[in-house]
């Protein structure tokens, strides 16, 4: 017997068993277990169906893909196979999530809906400093991920903006690969802790710091990025930095706004909190991925977790049954 299942329309159920906010790695991973137990599945997302894995050029580190992946063939396969099973994904934003009595209603640009449970799996954007260049050349130059894309830059010259905990870890193990980096720091001073202040000292060798130096624009030379532009505060004067690629780390952006009213606890950056089951402090709705407080940020991480939290859902939709 074929697992493929008739494809249903959005609004044919009057309340779903399950539906995922986000459909990127962690949601579609989920949606695999639910929908092919029966467990009637409706994925929201508002922009790219594979989230920011289908936005990535090249992932290397995702098990089972020896010589790497395309990020957009992955989100493909990812979205193939929840809808083999029975998922239905459908174009469009959640502007607000609350429960309601028994079930959890959600309000979306397609209209109203109703769900026994939901997941939150709307993942966080890296924050952008906004500068021409950045946007052109993400995944192909520019990046916000030194796990993911750092071993592309063997032997390389690279700029690492920012000047927090993240910039100064990130630009530490990036000294595994590339030869050299400039730490653009657009204080006057770090914000990173004293701990890993000392630790950057011991890597002199292949770090140099830049303190009172924004980031201007990033210039590509016949399709790659060849030098970041930037000026020293202090003087005023412009200064260029040749690199073969820009990592960025000045933040997280949780995709969690919608979620004001909804009593769903956040963490300090507004990433949502959850117990051992990955169940939020609102009863039925879950939450996996990268916008989960604790989350690892990485697409392999974000699998399991859509898995587990699968698992515990349907744990919970049995009990509700009882």
């Amino acid at each position: 017997m074929s697992e493929t299942k008739k494809k249903i329309d959005a609004h044919s159920h009057r309340i779903w068993d399950v539906i995922m906010v986000g459909a990127g790695p962690a949601a579609l991973s989920a949606a695999v277990y639910t929908s092919r137990e029966d467990i009637t599945t409706l994925l929201f997302e508002k922009g790219a169906i594979g989230g920011l894995a289908a936005v990535t050029d090249w992932i290397d580190n995702y098990p089972g893909f020896p010589k790497g992946i395309a990020g957009l063939e992955l989100a493909e396969n990812l979205r193939l196979q929840a809808e083999r099973f029975g998922a239905y994904i459908e174009l469009g934003d959640v502007m607000s999530v609350k429960r309601s009595g028994d079930h959890i209603e959600l309000d979306t640009t397609s209209g109203p809906f109703k769900a026994r449970a939901v997941l939150l799996a709307t993942g966080s954007d890296w924050k952008k400093i906004g500068v021409p260049g950045e946007k052109e050349y993400f995944g192909r130059g520019v990046h916000y991920c030194a796990t993911c894309d750092g071993a592309f830059y063997r032997d390389k010259r690279l700029a690492v903006i920012g000047g927090g905990n993240s910039a100064v870890q990130e630009a530490i193990f990036l000294t595994r690969y590339a030869s050299h980096i400039d730490l653009l720091v657009r204080g006057d001073s770090f914000r990173a802790s004293e701990v890993l202040q000392h630790e950057l000292k011991k890597h002199t060798d292949k770090i140099t710091v830049h303190l009172n130096t924004t980031t201007d624009e990033i210039v590509a030379v016949d399709n790659k990025v060849d030098h970041v532009v930037g000026t020293r505060k202090t003087t005023g004067k412009k200064v260029e930095f040749p690199v073969d690629g820009v990592f960025v780390f000045v933040g997280l952006e949780p995709n969690t706004q919608f979620l004001k009213g909804s009593g769903v606890d956040l963490d300090e950056i507004k990433l949502v909190k959850t117990n051992g089951h990955l169940m939020t402090s609102v009863k039925g709705i879950f939450a996996a991925g990268d916008v989960r407080s604790g989350a690892t940020m990485q697409i392999a991480s974000a699998t399991g977790e859509g898995a587990t939290a699968a698992l515990e859902i349907r744990e919970y939709l049995d009990d509700l049954k009882k």
